[in-house]
């Protein structure tokens, strides 16, 4: 199995989506232990972490995912389940340009600024404790879709199953996820977002 990984990573690079000038970032909680055995655990002891999510605490990593508006994975990160979300952003940006459309855990003035350097506008959600931004009705109706990325981690958690409590190796861990990000991408039908013809023009004219 070790010697598989580099191969399907490789793979994954030739079959995941091109940027389309709108992409949407979000992290999933990816659980190595039911919360009752990780005092017993062995085989991630160095590695996984205990992190936050929305559903509660979990041990294991977080899988960070950027798609486009056509339901394309576009890049991702594995990183310890206790990193910020937005520590792996600017890498995940490396061939981005357009917007950024995230929810509050993405708020920050240094990221925003980082990616602005690279041409990308962060649209975020606001914390109820902040002012409200002015933002233009089209970021508004983008990040009312968010729920795009919501359903793809759903769909690589449920038909992928990127995410079990049964691995024997990190390895095996690592194989488990790359196979799964890359049956996805080859899926024929995946969420998307439909746009009218005028706000594609002017997305590409953005470009």
């Amino acid at each position: 199995m070790p010697s598989l990984i580099v191969p399907m990573c490789a793979y994954f690079e030739t079959v995941k989506g091109k940027p389309t000038g709108i992409a949407f970032a979000d992290s999933t909680s990816l659980k190595v232990y039911h919360n009752i055995r990780i005092p017993r655990h062995k085989v991630f002891a160095d590695t996984a972490k205990r992190g936050k999510g929305t559903m509660g605490w979990f041990y294991g990593f977080k899988l960070h995912l950027l798609v486009n508006h056509i339901g394309e994975i576009i890049s991702v990160s594995i990183t310890a389940g206790n990193t910020n979300d937005k520590t792996p952003v600017p890498n995940l940006c490396k061939n981005l340009t357009g917007k950024l459309y995230a929810d509050k855990g993405y708020i920050g003035k240094k990221l925003a600024e980082k990616l602005s350097e690279k041409d990308i506008d962060l649209v975020t959600t606001v914390r109820k404790n902040m002012k409200a931004k002015v933002i233009s009705a089209f970021d508004k109706a983008m990040l009312s879709k968010r729920y795009i990325i919501e359903t793809i981690n759903d769909q690589l958690k449920n038909i992928s199953q990127i995410e079990h409590s049964r691995h024997r190796s990190e390895n095996g861990f690592m194989l488990n996820v790359m196979s799964g990000l890359v049956a996805y991408c080859l899926k024929k039908q995946k969420p998307k977002i439909k746009l009218a013809d005028d706000e594609l023009k002017l997305i590409q004219a953005h470009h």
